[in-house]
């Protein structure tokens, strides 16, 4: 599929979501060399749950296309998934050499802009491109503004809209101490 077909899937997907009454008007594609792997639609309203936007419905599909043995992929299948270990790209300020794949190689296809989470979710996936169709000014003139998460992510903590507040360091840390004795640790 070329690059208006994928678009044109994620739009229908978009639309069915709003004509069922599933959630906003926001469709995802993921791909890989023009091939669909995942598909995903906002289910905010289906669900209720704040995080089912369509480009994380689309990440979670994918995964479970890409991991057939997941939820529990043992230690020894690890680099026959997602998790297999890449070397870090060139350029890239990650202090380790290598980490897990995950979904590299593909691209995501939207409706609409993704909101500040979705593309936190994207970077985390490592996905090549976003190619999306209307912007975040289309996205705020039908009631989806997202830009005070981007004006508030700029502020100092003690200034956002959120309290946020470091609490008991030392109880976290030995979750954290626990990371660093683990001898097979996996680096994603």
């Amino acid at each position: 599929m070329d690059q208006k077909e994928l678009l044109t899937e994620a739009v229908r997907l978009a639309t069915e979501s709003v004509e069922n009454g599933w959630g906003g008007p926001f469709g995802a594609v993921i791909a890989r060399n023009g091939n669909i792997v995942a598909r995903g639609q906002n289910h905010v309203l289906l669900t209720g749950d704040p995080t089912a936007h369509a480009e994380i419905e689309a990440i979670r599909k994918a995964v479970q296309v890409l991991n057939p043995d997941a939820p529990s992929i043992s230690v020894d299948r690890q680099n026959e998934s997602t998790l297999r270990y890449v070397p870090r790209p060139e350029g890239s300020p990650d202090p380790l050499p290598e980490r897990a794949r995950m979904l590299q190689g593909h691209e995501i296809y939207i409706s609409g802009a993704p909101c500040p989470m979705c593309m936190s979710a994207i970077y985390w996936a490592r996905m090549d491109a976003v190619y999306y169709s209307c912007d975040l000014n289309d996205t705020a003139k039908i009631g989806f503004d997202d830009s005070f998460q981007y004006e508030d992510f700029a502020k100092p903590l003690s200034e956002r809209r959120i309290k946020i507040e470091q609490i008991y360091p030392e109880m976290g840390a030995r979750a954290y101490e626990a990371w660093n004795k683990r001898r097979l640790q996996h680096a994603y």
